[in-house]
């Protein structure tokens, strides 16, 4: 399963890229769905509790960047980096679920 994860993290970036890249390849709409459930795949097999706070940091982290340097960067570097928030942001809604599970548990 690990395996699994791995390989969707990979192919999830490279459709990010090229989509940004090559935007005619796919319809922008398909790209993103491709991108959620690549995330949902990532989130639920790659982030364990452990890495969560980590992780849950570095989405943040991508989101401001990408509110912030859209515009300047272009349109290439702009729609790249929304592919990319497409990407994370399904991984992160699953592990934030899950560490607010864990802190009601607690």
């Amino acid at each position: 399963m690990e395996k699994i994860g791995t390989w969707a993290f990979l192919i999830g970036v490279l459709i990010a890229i090229i989509a940004g890249l090559v935007p005619s390849v796919a319809e922008p709409i398909t790209v993103a769905w491709v991108l959620a459930i690549l995330g949902l795949v990532v989130g639920l097999l790659n982030i364990r509790g452990g890495e969560s706070q980590e992780f849950l940091t570095a989405c943040i982290a991508i989101v401001i960047m990408v509110i912030g340097l859209q515009t300047p960067l272009g349109r290439t570097i702009g729609t790249i980096l929304v592919n990319i928030v497409a990407f994370v942001a399904p991984a992160a809604l699953l592990v934030a679920l899950r560490a607010v599970w864990k802190l009601a548990e607690d």
